[in-house]
């Protein structure tokens, strides 16, 4: 075990390398010049070439490229140039957020979306199983910003029960940052709730055609016990997969939550870096997601192992 995760540590190495070269690569493919938006329209030619020079803009891109990823194998991973601070100063600030927002809404998504999907399965074909299944289709096909305002709309205006905007962290808030939480929670966990649930439905169904379980319900099983015993391992294997990729998502593409509901995460952060030009800071979140991604999927690997024996890793 112990070697296998070394390999997969060392096979970052490789993969950061691919992903911040690309990354390098398009950013600079991006229209509009850091310099004139720091200086503004109003700038001269001679400002803006003076500046430019002051940061290295005007250097060739191999030239720049080979300083960026000289200074990124240290775990330097420059300044702002908009900000005029280091660039991991920046994502530190910004990361908690975004950390917390796609853990609680994985976690809405599997604490319902698995138990909901082996209730269709147990009852498939019935008028519970139809009724959730099309529970889960609306979870799947609603955007996130258009529950995020129904919710703002009704439980922030109308009601007056949460606050529309903002964010309070967990860790020292504590009782109110739930308020804060709930409905950005709440818009992305809807729709990870329902695709885990066709997912679960989908996995139980098969498990339960195999001769195990056919054994098992011979035997005089109860349907609960079979489903909690014998099943349950075997449907969590392909909900692991799904759950890990769907956290990757979350954790990468949560711009538009955090737009709605005024969050000050990551998904900000690379918008904000995105419209100004500023280039470290771009390169430095993508390339930080792209590793979280990374290291998520090794994560999922592992929990195979706890899940079902027969499997590991040499």
């Amino acid at each position: 075990m112990f070697s296998y995760v070394l390999r997969r540590l060392i096979a970052l190495i490789p993969v950061a390398l691919v992903v911040g070269t690309v990354v390098f690569g398009l950013v600079h493919l991006i229209p509009g010049d850091p310099v004139s938006v720091m200086l503004g329209a109003g700038a001269s030619q001679d400002q803006v070439r003076e500046l430019r020079d002051e940061l290295r803009l005007n250097d060739p891109l191999p030239v720049q490229y080979v300083a960026w990823l000289a200074r990124t194998v240290t775990g330097d991973l420059g300044d702002s140039i908009v900000q005029q601070r280091p660039v991991i100063r920046a994502i530190a600030e910004r990361l908690e957020p975004t950390i917390v927002l796609a853990v609680a809404a994985t976690l809405v998504g599997v604490l319902l979306g698995v138990p909901l999907g082996i209730l269709a399965a147990s009852r498939a074909g019935s008028v519970i199983d139809r009724l959730l299944m099309v529970v889960a289709v609306a979870g799947i096909s609603i955007p996130y910003f258009w529950l995020g305002l129904v919710g703002i709309i009704v439980f922030a205006v109308e009601l007056q029960w949460l606050p529309a905007t903002g964010y309070r962290s967990p860790f020292t808030e504590g009782f109110e940052s739930v308020r804060y939480l709930v409905l950005p929670v709440l818009a992305l966990g809807f729709s990870q709730a329902g695709f885990v649930a066709r997912l679960s439905r989908t996995a139980t169904l098969q498990v339960l055609q195999e001769n195990y379980i056919r054994t098992a319900r011979a035997k005089g099983m109860r349907p609960r016990r079979v489903l909690l015993r014998h099943a349950l391992r075997n449907v969590l294997i392909p909900v692991v997969t799904v759950v890990g990729v769907s956290f990757s998502v979350l954790l990468g593409g949560a711009i538009v939550t955090e737009t709605v509901f005024g969050i000050p995460g990551m998904g900000r952060l690379i918008l904000q870096a995105i419209q100004q030009r500023d280039y470290p800071i771009i390169q430095g979140t993508l390339l930080l997601v792209a590793m979280f991604n990374v290291l998520v999927n090794l994560v999922v690997d592992l929990t195979y192992v706890f899940i079902d024996p027969r499997i590991s890793y040499s």
